[in-house]
């Protein structure tokens, strides 16, 4: 029985001594365990998170939405009526203008240059629509019309009556005039 048990030994001893010749460890082997299923959370949903980003092309016409993303409109433009300055009695009043943010990644990219909008203000003290004429790369178009969204106005007068009218909008972004500090 000595005997048996010291060739148990030996055979063990021999088979460790070979499995460590390569100086090598091997991992040791994993077992999976079970793990409750992961149920799917509903994440709260923040303005602009998720949400797919309209790419403003030229000779396009977009419309501010109330969550600050941009509505791509597919209608005729000939069907849309809008007077142009000099049609009209009264001009309409710009109030207010805000500026337009350059991008992070513009202002690391060095895009300088300038946006053309044409913006039709509604006789109802609106943004209508904004249609493209010049556009700039890296989101800087889609930040001009987003600041054009915001243009506080009084409407233009013809015949007495509040009428809609086209103007142009420019925003120039300039690597110059901003910094890495602000807008």
């Amino acid at each position: 029985m000595s005997k048996l048990l010291l060739i148990i030994i030996a055979i063990l001893v021999l088979a460790a001594g070979l499995d460590g010749q390569s100086g090598r460890r091997k991992p040791p082997l994993a077992t999976p365990t079970p793990s409750p299923e992961a149920k799917p959370t509903e994440t709260p949903k923040q303005p602009n998170a998720n949400l797919p980003q309209v790419t403003a092309e030229k000779n396009q016409d977009y419309r501010c939405t109330d969550d600050g993303t941009l509505a791509h409109l597919i209608d005729d433009p000939e069907s849309i009526k809008g007077f142009q300055p000099k049609e009209v009695d009264t001009r309409a009043e710009i109030l207010a203008r805000p500026e337009a943010k350059y991008t992070e990644e513009a202002r690391r990219i060095g895009v300088q240059g300038l946006v053309v909008l044409k913006v039709l203000l509604s006789p109802h003290g609106e943004i209508d629509r904004i249609r493209v004429v010049r556009r700039l790369p890296y989101g800087l178009t889609e930040s001009a019309i987003r600041a054009a969204c915001d243009i506080k106005f009084k409407p233009a007068v013809k015949d007495n009556q509040q009428v809609a009218q086209w103007i142009s909008m420019e925003y120039g972004f300039s690597l110059a005039k901003s910094s890495i500090f602000g807008p």
